[in-house]
C-alpha cells in the first residue's frame, strides 16, 4: 500500500507544481507555543507534505521534523528552505502506515487533513508532557461535498475530541465538515 500512496501523491505534488508554495495553516499562528531560544523545542509535522507549517515552526525556533510519504513534496519543501534559508527542519520521506515514533520527543505535534486511527496512540506517546497536538480533518459530513471521498479517511462527528479526552482542550470545534483539536498532554502522573 505505501508504494502506491506514494506514487499517488507523488503525481499530485507534480500536477501542482506550479501553484504558489502555500501558507502555513492559521492555527498554528494562534496556538503555537514560544520556543525558548536557550532550550530549543522539537515539533512534528506529520504528512506535512509541502512543509508549509514545519517550515514556519522553524522560523518559530523549532527544530522540525517533517515527515511525509511524497519524496516529490519533500523536494519542493527542500527548495522553499533553501530559498529562505532555512536549515532545522528535518525532511523524513516515511511511510506513514508504520511511522517510528519515539516516546515523549516532540514538544509539539501538527496534523492537517490526514486521518490515519492507528496512529493515535503513537501520537500521544510521542507528545512530551506539556506538549501539545494541533489537529485538523475532514469528519463525515465532508460527504455532503464530496460524495467519491473515501470515508475510511473521514472522522465520525465528535470523534477527534474522544482520542485526547483526558488532555487539557484549547481548542475543539466541528464547523460543517471539518474537525479542529488543539490539547496539550497533562504533565507525567498527572
Amino acid at each position: 500500500m505505501a508504494a502506491q500512496d506514494r506514487i499517488r501523491w507523488d503525481q499530485i505534488y507534480r500536477e501542482r507544481a506550479d501553484r504558489p508554495y502555500p501558507e502555513p495553516h492559521p492555527l498554528l499562528f494562534e496556538f503555537t507555543p514560544p520556543v525558548d531560544p536557550e532550550r530549543g523545542l522539537r515539533a512534528l509535522d506529520l504528512a506535512g507534505g509541502l512543509g508549509q507549517n514545519a517550515l514556519w515552526l522553524s522560523t518559530q525556533g523549532y527544530e522540525v521534523d517533517l515527515m511525509d510519504i511524497s519524496r516529490t513534496a519533500l523536494l519542493r519543501a527542500q527548495e522553499e528552505m533553501r530559498r529562505r534559508g532555512l536549515r532545522r527542519v528535518n525532511l523524513l520521506q516515511v511511510d506513514l502506515d508504520q511511522p517510528h515514533l519515539e516516546a515523549d520527543a516532540y514538544a509539539l505535534v501538527c496534523v492537517f487533513r490526514f486521518l490515519k486511527r492507528e496512529l493515535f496512540p503513537l501520537l500521544r506517546a510521542t507528545i512530551q508532557p506539556g506538549g501539545r497536538i494541533i489537529y485538523e480533518t475532514f469528519n463525515r459530513r465532508y460527504l455532503q461535498i464530496l460524495p467519491a471521498f473515501n470515508p475510511q479517511h473521514l472522522l465520525e462527528v465528535g470523534e477527534l475530541v474522544g482520542y485526547f479526552a483526558d488532555w487539557k482542550l484549547l481548542l475543539y470545534q466541528e464547523d460543517d465538515h471539518i474537525a479542529q483539536l488543539v490539547a496539550i498532554k497533562p504533565p507525567a502522573g498527572g
